[in-house]
C-alpha cells in the first residue's frame, strides 16, 4: 500500500533537468519507498509540448524517459483519475488567480501545472496519504504559505497597489513543499551524488540549481551549507 508521495511540479522537474540531476532523482526514488507522480497538466508541460521545441527537446526526451521506466508514475497507480484532478484543477485556478487585483483586473498568479499538483495533494490529503509537493517556483509557494506576502511582493513587482481577497487564503493552507535544492541535499548526504567526493560539491550543487530555476536565496543556501557543516562535528 503506497502511503507517501512527491508531486513533482514542472518548475522542479525543469530543474533538476537543466543541471544534469535527473539520474540523482532515479537513486531518490530507489530508496524513497514511496511514489514520485505527475499529472498530466505537468507531463503536457515537461514532455508534450517541449518535445516540439528544439530549444527544450533533449530535456523533455530525458523526463519522457523517466516516466516509461516508471521513476515518475502518473495519479492512475494511487487509484486517482485524470478527470478528478482536472476538476479540482479548475477551481483552485479560478480562486488563486481571483484572490489578487491590481487596477481592477485579475491577477494571474498560477497555471495548470502548478494548480493540478495542489489539487492531487487535497485528494491525497483526503485519502490520508502522506504528500509533498516539489515546485521550485516561489509564487505558488508563497500563495500557499504565506499569501500576505505575496501581495507585498506584487506590488513592488507592478508598482501598483494591490487589493486582495483574504476569504480565498484558507484554499491554499494545507500543503507542504520541497524544493530540488532540499531534494538534492538529501541526495547529497545519503551519498547519491556522483560527484561527492569532489572539494565544495556541496556549494556547486545549490548554486547551481539556484542559477538555473531553483527559486533559493543566496542566504538559504549558506544556511543549508551551515546544516551540513553541523552535522559533521
Amino acid at each position: 500500500m503506497i502511503n507517501k508521495v512527491i508531486i513533482f511540479d514542472s518548475s522542479t522537474l525543469i530543474t533538476l533537468a537543466m543541471n544534469g540531476l535527473l539520474e540523482e532523482l532515479k537513486n531518490l526514488k530507489k530508496i524513497f519507498m514511496g511514489e514520485f507522480i505527475v499529472t498530466k497538466e505537468v507531463i503536457d508541460e515537461t514532455i508534450n509540448r517541449p518535445l516540439k521545441i528544439k530549444r527544450f527537446e533533449l530535456e523533455a526526451i530525458k523526463l519522457k524517459k523517466l516516466l516509461e521506466e516508471k521513476i515518475l508514475e502518473k495519479p492512475v497507480v494511487l487509484g486517482i483519475e485524470d478527470s478528478e484532478i482536472s476538476k479540482k484543477t479548475d477551481v483552485l485556478m479560478s480562486i488563486a488567480n481571483t484572490t489578487f487585483e491590481g487596477k481592477g483586473k485579475n491577477i494571474h498568479i498560477i497555471d495548470l501545472g502548478e494548480a493540478s499538483c495542489l489539487a492531487l495533494s487535497k485528494i491525497l490529503n483526503k485519502k490520508n496519504i502522506k504528500n509533498i509537493i516539489a515546485v521550485d517556483e516561489r509564487t505558488t509557494r508563497v500563495l500557499c504559505e504565506k499569501p500576505e506576502n505575496l501581495k507585498e511582493l506584487l506590488q513592488k513587482k507592478l508598482k501598483i497597489p494591490i487589493k486582495e481577497n483574504q476569504e480565498n487564503y484558507f484554499h491554499f493552507k494545507e500543503f507542504k513543499f520541497i524544493r530540488s535544492s532540499e531534494l538534492i541535499y538529501v541526495a547529497y548526504k545519503k551519498k547519491l551524488i556522483r560527484w561527492a567526493q569532489e572539494k565544495n560539491i556541496l556549494d556547486a550543487l545549490l548554486y547551481s540549481l539556484k542559477f538555473k530555476g531553483c527559486a533559493i536565496s543566496n542566504e538559504e543556501i549558506e544556511e543549508i551549507k551551515k546544516l551540513d557543516r553541523n552535522s559533521l562535528k
